[in-house]
C-alpha cells in the first residue's frame, strides 16, 4: 500500500458548517420589521396627502423634525452608554448632524405651521440644512478604514475629490449652469443655492469612498449609515432639481426619503451592539464572503478612479454639446480631476514597487529561515507526491533534496508505520481546521545508508496538501527506551528488578482461567547467596558487586528460554519458570525442582574475583501456583520456603509445605503479637526529627524532611510470612506501621510545623506517605485538609511524598488521590522512582517534586552507568518544571557532582544529620549551609576526574554542631536469617 494508492483525502463539502439562519438573524428580525412598518406607513400617508393640507404641512415639517431628533438622541444615547466602542466619535457627528437637520424641520414648520405664511430664503433653517453635511461628512471619515501611511491618507483625499469633482462637473453641466440660478438672484441666494448641491457632492463622495474602505468591524451598522445618508443625498439631490424645486411642498412623497434616512441613522448604532452581542458559537458556524464578492469588490475599488474620470468625460461633453465654448467651471473642476488622478496613478505605483521589493525581501527571508533551518521541512500533495524538500534533508536523512522531489512519501516510511501515519493524516484532514490546525506524527523514516531514524513531524495544511516539519528524535528515542530499560532491571547485573519481575508473575497467571489446574504448573524460585556477607567483609564491595555479577550471568544461563530470572536486591534473586501443560502436577514438580538442584549447583561453583577464588552456596525456596493464587501470595510463599531453606542448613531447595509450617508460622505470631502491638505505639510516641533540605545553588534551607526517631524493631518479633520491609516501615521516614500510627505521624509533623509557622520559621515540611494507605480514612485527602486547618498550617506548607513505583497499588488509584491533595494545594514528590510504574507515573501523577534515592546518590561517583540514569532523570524533571531532591547526600564531591549535573536540592550529612525541634529552629535561625565547590580530583569508572571540592562540613543535632564524619557506603548485605 502506498499513498498514491490511497490518497490523502480531500474535504468533501459536506463537511462545511451549516449556516444557522435562526441564530443569527432572528434576534433582529422583529426591529427591521418595525422600522419597515413606520417607513411604510409615511410613504403611504404621503402619497395620499395625510387627508388635509394641515396634517400634511405638520408631518412634512414637524414629523421630519422629530425623526432627525430621534436619530440624533440614538446616537447621542449610544455613544454614551458605550464609551469603549471604536466609533464613538462617529456617532457623536451624526448626532450633531441629525440635531442640524432637526432644528431646521422645525424652523420651516415654526413659518409654514405656526406662521402660516411661506418660508424666506435665506432663512435660518438655510442655514441649519447646510449645518448638517459637515458633521456627516467627518463622521464617515471616522468610518472609514484609516490609511496606515501618509500615502494613504493622500490616496483617499484623491479619491474623494476624484468622485466630488465629477459630479460637479456633471452636475454643473446638467444643473448648476442653469440661467434660473443666475437671473435676478441676489449673490446671497445665489451662493446659497450653490451650497446645497455642493454639500450634497461632497457628502455622496465620501459615501461612496467609505463603500469600499469602510472597516470590517460593525459591518452591519457601516452599512446602514451608509444607506441612510445616500437616501438623504438623493433627496437632497431631488430637491435641488428646478423642476422638482418649484412644485414641491411639505408633507409631499420626497419627505419620506429625508424620513426613511433619519430613521435608519437612529437604528444604526444598535445594529453593531446587536451584532456585538452573538456568540461564540454563531460566530464559529458563520463563513466568510465567498472569494468572488471580495474579488468583485476589489475591481470595484480599483476602478473607482477611472468611473469618476469618466464621468467627468460626460460632464464635459455634455457642456459642449452644442458647440460653444466649454465654461471655464467644467475646465477647471476637470483638470484638477485629471491631474488628482495622474497623481494618483503615480503614488499606486510607488506604493507597488515598494510592496514589490518588500515581499522580495521577506520572500528572501523566509527562504534562508526554511534552507538554514535544521529541520527538514517538506510539502506533499494530496496523491503523497514530494513537491518540495529543503536543503536540511541532506544531512538528516543523507538525501539530496533534488532526488526526494517528485518521490512518494511512503517509500520513505516505515512499513510497519505506514498503516498508523495514513490513519492520522486522513483523520487530521477530516478535522476542521479552526478545531486543529496542526497535527503531530512519530514514525522512522529510511536513511540513505539503510538504517532507520525516528522522526517527529508537525503536519500543517497547505493548499491541498500538507506541510512536513520534521526533525530526528532518535537519541531522545533512545534515551527513553534507556530509562525504560533502567527503571525495569538491575542496575548492576542488567537482570529485571522486582517490580518488573512482579509484572511478569502477574502476567503469567493472568493468562490462565480462574481454577484452571494448569495454573499449579507455574513456579516461583527464591534464591539468596549464602555466605555473601562474609565475602563483603573480607574482600570488600567491589569483589562483592562482581560476584554478583557473575552469579546472575550463571541465573541466567541455566533457567529456560521462556523463563524469567530477576534480581530481588541485596543477595537475594528470583526466576519465574513458565507453566507448561504437556506434563502431569507431578511431573512439573520433579523438573522444576530438577531445575532448582541445577541452579543451586551452578551458583554453589567457586567465583574467581579479584585474582582468587571465592565460595557462596545458594538456599532455594519453591513455590508452585495454585488456582487463584495472587502474584504476592505466590512470591511470599516462595520467600517462606527459601528462609525454611536457611533454617535448615543453606545449600539446598525447599519447596513450600503450607501444612508443614503452619504450626510454625502460628507459633512465631502467638510469640511476636504481644511485642509488636507495644512496639507500634512507642513507634508513634517516639520524637520526631528534621533533616534539613538544601538548595545546592544558594545553600537556602528549602525545607525539612520529617523523620521518627529510629527505634529499630529486632527482625526476631516478625512472623516468618513476614518481609524485614515490614519492619523498616517503623523506621522510615514517615513510615507507618499501623493506621493509627501513621495518621498520628502525619498529625505531629502538621502540629509542629505550624508552631514553627508561628514563631517565624515559615519552612514548609515534607512526610513519606505509605502509598499502600491511600485508601485509609486517616490519610484520606479530606483528612489532611482538617488537619491543617485545625492547626492553622497553609497547604503550600505541607509536602507529601508518595512512592510512583509500588507494585502493589493502582496507579489510577493513586492518580485520583494525589490530584484531590493537589487540588487542595499540597505539594507532591515522586519518590522510589525506578519501579516497573516509575516513568508512567512520573507521566501521570501531577508531581512537584522527584526524589532520587540513596542507591542512585550512592552510585553519582563509582558508577558511569548510574551517573548516566541520573542525570537522564534529572534532565527529565527539568523539562518537566519539576524541582528535584536527592536523599543521602553524605560526601561533598556527591553534592558537587549532582549540582553539575541540574539537580536543585539535597538532603544528607553532608548537610545535616536529621535534627530535634532546637537543633533545627537553630539551624533555620543560620538559614543557609556551605555549598561544596571549587575542584578536587576523583575516581569515577577508573579515569581521574575533576568534579566540584568543597567547604567544611558542620552540623547540629541531638548532640549539638560539630563535624559529620562520611558514613560508610551502604553494601549488598546477606539475608539474615529467621529464628525458628
Amino acid at each position: 500500500m502506498n499513498l498514491r494508492e490511497t490518497e490523502f483525502p480531500r474535504l468533501p463539502g459536506l463537511l462545511r458548517p451549516v449556516r444557522r439562519r435562526g441564530a443569527a438573524r432572528g434576534p433582529r428580525t422583529l426591529p427591521r420589521l418595525t422600522l419597515a412598518a413606520i417607513c411604510g406607513a409615511y410613504a403611504v400617508g404621503a402619497a395620499l396627502g395625510w387627508g388635509s393640507e394641515a396634517v400634511a404641512l405638520f408631518m412634512g415639517d414637524f414629523g421630519l423634525s422629530i425623526a432627525a431628533l430621534a436619530a440624533a438622541a440614538s446616537c447621542l444615547h449610544y455613544a454614551r452608554t458605550h464609551p469603549g466602542n471604536p466609533f464613538r466619535p462617529a456617532w457623536v457627528l451624526f448626532a450633531v448632524s441629525s440635531t442640524m437637520a432637526g432644528l431646521g424641520n422645525a424652523v420651516w414648520g415654526w413659518y409654514e405651521v405656526v406662521l402660516g405664511r411661506p418660508v424666506p430664503s435665506p432663512s435660518p433653517a438655510d442655514f441649519c440644512f447646510l449645518l448638517f453635511a459637515p458633521p456627516s461628512i467627518v463622521g464617515l471619515l471616522v468610518l472609514a478604514k484609516r490609511p496606515v501611511n501618509r500615502a494613504g491618507w493622500v490616496c483617499l483625499a484623491l479619491d474623494a475629490w476624484l468622485i466630488g469633482g465629477s459630479l460637479l462637473t456633471l452636475s454643473w453641466s446638467l444643473a448648476l449652469d442653469h440661467p434660473s440660478y443666475w437671473q435676478g438672484e441676489s449673490v446671497s441666494l445665489v451662493a446659497l443655492s450653490l451650497a446645497y448641491p455642493l454639500m450634497d457632492i461632497v457628502l455622496i463622495s465620501m459615501v461612496l469612498v467609505l463603500h469600499f474602505r469602510r472597516s470590517s468591524a460593525h459591518r452591519s451598522a457601516v452599512n446602514t449609515v451608509i444607506g441612510a445618508l445616500a437616501l438623504t443625498v438623493l433627496c437632497d439631490a431631488l430637491f435641488s432639481a428646478p423642476l422638482l424645486r418649484e412644485h414641491y411642498s411639505s408633507g409631499q412623497v420626497l419627505d419620506a426619503g429625508w424620513f426613511a434616512g433619519s430613521v435608519l441613522l437612529a437604528y444604526a448604532p444598535w445594529v453593531g451592539s446587536a451584532e456585538g452581542r452573538e456568540t461564540e458559537a454563531v460566530r464559529a458556524v458563520r463563513r466568510p464572503p465567498a472569494p468572488a464578492n471580495g474579488a468583485m469588490a476589489g475591481s470595484l475599488a480599483a476602478l473607482t478612479p477611472y468611473l469618476a474620470a469618466a464621468v467627468c468625460t460626460l460632464g464635459i461633453l455634455y457642456n459642449v454639446r452644442d458647440g460653444g465654448a466649454i465654461d471655464r467651471v467644467v475646465l477647471l473642476t476637470g483638470c484638477t480631476v485629471v491631474l488628482a488622478l495622474v497623481v494618483r496613478q503615480g503614488i499606486m505605483l510607488l506604493d507597488n514597487i515598494h510592496l514589490t521589493q518588500e515581499l522580495a525581501q521577506k520572500e528572501n527571508h523566509f527562504r534562508s529561515l526554511v534552507q538554514g533551518s535544521s529541520d527538514v521541512i517538506m510539502i506533499a500533495s494530496p496523491a503523497g507526491m514530494l513537491r518540495y524538500v529543503s536543503p536540511a534533508a541532506a544531512g538528516v536523512y543523507g538525501r539530496e533534496p533534488d532526488k526526494l522531489v517528485g518521490s512518494e512519501l511512503a517509500s520513505l516510511i516505515h512499513p510497519e508505520d505506514l498503516g498508523r501515519v495514513l490513519h492520522e493524516v486522513r483523520r487530521f484532514l477530516a478535522a476542521r481546521p479552526d478545531e486543529e490546525p496542526s497535527t503531530r506524527i512519530e514514525c522512522r523514516i529510511r536513511h540513505a545508508s539503510g538504517r532507520w531514524l525516528n522522526v517527529e513531524s508537525t503536519v500543517n495544511r497547505y493548499q491541498s496538501g500538507l506541510i512536513f516539519n520534521s526533525r530526528d528524535v532518535t537519541e531522545r528515542v533512545r534515551l527513553q527506551a534507556q530509562l525504560q530499560h533502567n527503571a525495569s532491571h538491575d542496575p548492576l547485573t542488567d537482570l529485571p528488578n522486582r517490580a518488573l519481575f512482579t509484572d511478569r508473575v502477574r502476567q503469567a497467571l493472568g493468562g490462565r482461567r480462574r481454577g484452571d489446574a494448569a495454573a499449579g504448573h507455574t513456579a516461583v524460585l527464591y534464591i539468596d547467596l549464602d555466605g555473601f556477607k562474609a565475602v563483603n567483609d573480607t574482600v570488600g564491595h567491589q569483589a562483592g558487586d562482581e560476584l554478583l555479577v557473575q552469579a546472575a550471568r550463571r541465573l541466567q544461563e541455566s533457567v529456560r528460554a521462556g523463563d524469567t530470572a530477576a534480581r530481588l536486591g541485596g543477595d537475594e534473586f528470583a526466576a519465574l519458570i513458565a507453566g507448561d501443560d504437556r506434563c502431569d502436577r507431578a511431573e512439573r514438580e520433579y523438573r522444576v525442582l530438577e531445575i532448582a538442584e541445577r541452579l543451586r549447583a551452578a551458583l554453589s561453583h567457586p567465583y574467581l574475583v579479584e585474582g582468587g577464588e571465592v565460595r557462596v552456596a545458594a538456599s532455594i525456596g519453591v513455590a508452585f501456583a495454585e488456582p487463584g493464587t495472587t502474584p504476592a501470595v505466590l512470591m511470599r510463599h516462595a520467600d517462606l520456603a527459601m528462609y525454611r531453606a536457611k533454617q535448615a542448613g543453606k545449600n539446598r531447595v525447599e519447596l513450600y509445605a503450607p501444612q508443614q509450617q503452619a504450626e510454625a508460622v502460628r507459633r512465631a505470631e502467638r510469640m511476636t503479637a504481644g511485642r509488636l502491638r507495644g512496639a507500634l505505639p512507642e513507634a508513634a510516641a517516639a520524637p520526631l526529627l528534621h533533616q534539613p533540605v538544601v538548595e545546592l545553588s544558594s545553600g537556602r534551607i528549602a525545607s525539612v524532611a520529617a523523620q521518627v526517631r529510629g527505634r529499630p524493631v529486632p527482625e526476631a518479633v516478625l512472623p516468618p510470612g513476614d518481609s524485614p520491609q515490614d519492619a523498616d516501615a517503623l523506621r522510615a521516614p514517615g513510615g507507618d506501621g499501623s493506621d493509627g500510627a501513621g495518621h498520628r505521624l502525619l498529625a505531629r509533623a502538621v502540629e509542629q510545623a505550624a508552631e514553627r509557622h508561628r514563631a517565624g520559621f515559615p519552612v514548609p515540611v515534607s512526610v513519606r506517605i505509605d502509598a499502600r494507605r491511600l485508601a485509609d480514612r486517616a490519610t484520606a485527602p479530606a483528612a489532611v485538609e482538617a488537619l491543617l486547618s485545625r492547626h492553622g498550617l497553609p497547604p503550600e506548607a505541607l509536602v507529601v511524598e508518595v512512592s510512583g513505583s509500588d507494585a502493589g497499588v493502582s496507579l489510577d488509584e493513586l492518580e485520583l488521590w494525589v490530584t484531590a491533595l493537589r487540588r487542595i494545594g499540597v505539594g507532591i514528590a515522586l519518590a522510589g522512582f525506578g519501579g516497573g510504574q516509575g516513568l508512567v507515573a512520573l507521566g501521570r501523577l501531577p508531581a512537584d517534586v522527584l526524589r532520587l534515592e540513596r542507591p542512585l546518590v550512592d552510585g553519582v561517583l563509582e558508577s558511569p552507568k548510574v551517573r548516566k540514569i541520573t542525570s537522564g532523570l534529572l534532565r527529565i524533571a527539568g523539562d518537566l518544571g519539576m524541582a528535584s531532591v536527592a536523599d543521602g547526600v553524605d560526601r561533598p564531591e556527591q553534592a558537587a557532582a549532582l549540582r553539575a549535573m541540574g539537580c536543585t536540592h539535597a538532603q544528607g550529612a553532608v548537610f545535616a544529620a536529621p535534627l530535634d525541634e532546637p537543633g533545627l529552629r537553630r539551624a533555620m535561625a543560620r538559614g543557609r549551609y556551605p555549598v561544596p565547590y571549587g575542584e578536587q580530583r576523583t575516581t569515577l569508572g577508573g579515569r581521574s576526574v575533576v568534579v566540584a571540592g568543597s567547604l567544611p562540613m558542620w552540623g547540629s543535632g541531638a548532640a549539638g554542631a560539630g563535624a559529620l564524619p562520611h558514613p560508610p557506603l551502604r553494601s549488598n548485605s546477606e539475608t539474615s536469617v529467621p529464628p525458628t
